[in-house]
């Protein structure tokens, strides 16, 4: 059996770009919503999200560079960068089809749509940029990867809504696991803070429209009424195990499992029983040979909707029974927004963060309980704690449902 080892991280996020501001912020529970300054909301309805503000397209590309590529693929280009920097991997020392890149988005490149368009009704559609096919399409942040880095072998682009960069880490997971793959590049990038991307999950009442950034990413709390936009790109270096061993890589952790269900039920909504999130967290530690008793903390989906985080609470509850009460469970997402496609990866990656450090992250701004969310979820306060086993659960539009479970390395 091949074991599969995280040797590298590269990300992007509203909570910083580096390991260290990231975890500082995971613990102090900083929160990174706030009103938009990226993009004119004047005409929107809902003027908050979580934006990465510390990056700036300049400090890595051109100009001629940045006319010709949507905002998602510079953020999962420089995630990707220091991703390999951080592994301290010479792709050229494999052969080209040991190395893969399963790079997921759920949009793509929405805000070329948005600024061509209007240009397209303004001065024509003969005057919309002959780079806006190749700029949109949702595949192209991999191959703009691929470009980047010099990878030729399997490159590849899961699109499962908010499902889709987990999907990609269990992708990776399983390729390398499978005898296919040596080194996988494996996460998500998502930039849909603008319009498009704010005006389309505010029309289908999925936004919270308070306005008020303490309010609003509010995960498992009484009075949540809708997520918070994030935006960013998180990239996980996948590596079988003896190959990093060899060349003395540093490793974050061990992937031990993963599984992906559907509800198909609904393109929105997910299925109310909640057995198909559960079946997806039974799997992925009948995989991982995992008791229920190995589990310390659950990172969930938690968006701040009314139906996810009911729903998802069923699903713990009932694949762990009276043990669920022991479970430390929180939502970063009260922290970082909802990076949609790219979510699953960052929280992928702060689970194997949190093991590492010793902490359970919190769920901030939470103060009013909710009966049919009555886990442990740790409120508002990180807790120092030693993680055994972390299960990071993804659910996305559609009923995708992705569980990855997560341990620090021992040999």
């Amino acid at each position: 059996m091949r074991r599969v080892v995280v040797t590298g991280l590269g990300f992007v996020t509203p909570l910083g770009n580096d390991v260290d501001t990231l975890v500082k912020h995971l613990k102090d529970g900083y929160c990174a919503v706030d009103f938009i300054k990226g993009y004119d909301v004047e005409k929107l309805k809902v003027k908050i999200a979580c934006e990465a503000k510390d990056f700036d397209p300049l400090d890595y590309f051109t100009k001629k560079e940045i006319r010709r590529m949507d905002r998602v693929n510079m953020f999962g280009i420089v995630a990707s960068r220091f991703a390999q920097e951080d592994s301290g991997l010479d792709f050229s020392q494999y052969p080209p089809t040991r190395i893969a890149i399963m790079m997921a988005s759920g949009i793509g490149g929405i805000d070329t749509i948005e600024k061509e368009s209007f240009k397209a009704f303004e001065k024509g559609f003969s005057k919309i940029s002959p780079f806006f096919t190749p700029t949109v399409i949702t595949n192209m942040t991999a191959a703009q990867v691929a470009i980047d880095l010099g990878i030729h072998g399997y490159v590849g682009c899961p699109v499962t809504a908010c499902a889709a960069s987990a999907n990609a880490i269990l992708d990776g997971y399983r390729s390398i696991k499978d005898g296919y793959h040596d080194v996988v590049l494996a996460g998500g990038s998502e930039a849909s803070i603008n319009g498009l991307g704010i005006g389309g999950f505010t029309s289908m009442r999925a936004l919270n429209e308070e306005n008020n950034p303490n309010r609003a990413s509010i995960p498992f709390d009484k009075e949540r009424s809708g997520f918070v936009m994030g935006e960013g790109s998180v990239v996980l270096v996948l590596e079988e195990l003896e190959k990093a061993k060899a060349r003395g890589a540093k490793i974050y952790g061990e992937i031990l499992g993963g599984a992906m269900t559907c509800d198909a039920n609904h393109i929105t909504a997910p299925d109310e029983s909640g057995k198909w999130v559960r079946l997806a967290m039974t799997e992925a530690m009948r995989i991982g040979h995992i008791s229920l008793e190995d589990v310390d903390y659950i990172n969930t989906h938690g968006t701040s909707t009314p139906l996810n985080d009911k729903i998802e609470t069923k699903a713990i509850k009932d694949t762990f029974g009276e043990l669920a009460n022991q479970l430390y469970v929180s939502s970063t997402k009260s922290m970082t927004g909802h990076l949609l496609g790219a979510s699953g990866s960052l929280e992928a990656m702060i689970s194997l963060l949190a093991i590492q450090n010793n902490f359970i992250p919190p769920t901030v701004n939470y103060k009013v309980p909710d009966p049919e969310c009555d886990l442990n979820i740790t409120p508002n306060t990180s807790i120092e704690k030693d993680i055994n086993i972390a299960l990071s659960n993804s659910l996305g539009f559609g009923g995708h449902n992705v569980c990855l479970a997560l341990k620090g390395y021992e040999i």
